[in-house]
């Protein structure tokens, strides 16, 4: 029996695709803003990638070579590490198990040796930055494994085109309890 693929199931896959390139390119954005403006130096960490064999009409063959890390690391002005994994769904919801196990190692790892660790996400067309802590507990704080944008509010971060996720929109202890070193230079 041979496999014909869905092709609503093809071009949702490739708009989902496309929109989680869009917000990695808008996270980009933001790092660039806060380096200009030094309040942090936050890179992409490079994916764990070989290439295999090279066509000389440039096309590749590659491999990954490993699970993926957070996203993103750097440093906050101030000498705070951060670390960020980011996930983006169009769905209603953003589930905990977006994550890898190895993600949420990381994630953990880091913040016990004193780093900020979030988890910047988006959920349709709003924006937020959860300090992992509080999604690592997403069961015990709202009762089940995933988080509307209605949950994600008091997390929401100012969006520009860049998303801003160190700039929350509903301020409170963010600043002061996870970012006290945040203020403007």
């Amino acid at each position: 029996m041979q496999y014909k693929a869905n092709p609503i199931n093809q071009i949702r896959g490739m708009r989902n695709n496309a929109q989680g390139h869009i917000f990695e390119d808008a996270l980009k954005q933001a790092c660039e803003y806060y380096k200009q403006t030094g309040r942090a130096d936050i890179d992409k960490t490079p994916e764990p990638f070989r290439v295999m064999k090279k066509s000389p009409n440039g096309i590749f063959t590659g491999r990954f070579t490993d699970r993926a890390q957070p996203d993103y690391q750097g440093t906050l002005f101030g000498g705070r590490s951060i670390i960020l994994e980011a996930k983006y769904t169009t769905t209603d919801r953003i589930e905990r198990r977006a994550l890898t196990d190895r993600q949420m190692e990381t994630l953990e790892s880091h913040r016990r040796m004193g780093a900020a660790a979030f988890v910047v996400f988006g959920i349709k067309d709003r924006f937020y930055s959860m300090p992992w802590s509080l999604w690592d507990n997403m069961k015990g704080r709202f009762g089940r494994q995933y988080l509307t944008q209605q949950d994600a509010e008091p997390w929401r971060v100012k969006f520009n085109g860049a998303v801003l996720f160190l700039d929350p929109i509903n301020h409170g202890y963010r600043e002061t309890q996870v970012f006290p070193s945040l203020k403007s230079r």
